[in-house]
């Protein structure tokens, strides 16, 4: 996704449906991509799940996780997959991307207006961490004058 902005993610080796190998991916690429080290794939908290619209003919399963960076960690682009990165609280990077600083795709957007609604990591963790993570699986409309997405749980999905 060349000039957006995502968050780090590589193509799972092993079982699609294992769950250790889910987070054994994201631990590889979070530190591959970004040079940050998380030692216990057990400090991941399954955060979302998108699955692209059937419409699309590339398509993706992708888990996200969230987790507590290490203290005093600092992301380093790896110069390939990742020329540039940051850390950004949720409404700062939506506000940005509204700006046109960032580009975000609409999964990233989703998921940091879910992140924004939270007063601190511990409690995004925390609540996230408590409810189960169900498959989101989008649908484009194109019945009007301008394609549009649907989720589940809105009315014409």
């Amino acid at each position: 996704m060349a000039e957006v902005w995502v968050f780090p993610g590589g193509g799972v080796d092993g079982d699609a449906d294992d769950d250790e190998a889910h987070r054994a991916t994201a631990l590889r690429e979070l530190e591959e991509e970004a040079g940050v080290s998380l030692p216990d794939p057990a400090e991941l908290v399954p955060f979302s799940r998108w699955i692209t619209p059937e419409q699309v003919k590339i398509r993706y399963d992708t888990r996200f996780y969230l987790a507590r960076a290490p203290s005093h960690a600092a992301p380093k682009p790896d110069g390939e997959e990742i020329v540039e990165m940051g850390w950004f609280e949720p409404a700062q990077a939506l506000a940005r991307h509204r700006q046109g600083e960032l580009q975000l795709v609409f999964p990233t957007i989703k998921m940091l207006e879910t992140l924004a609604q939270f007063e601190t990591p511990e409690e995004a963790m925390e609540t996230i961490g408590a409810v189960a993570v169900e498959p989101i699986l989008p649908r484009v409309d194109t019945s009007g004058p301008e394609p549009r997405i649907l989720l589940p749980g809105d009315p014409d999905y």
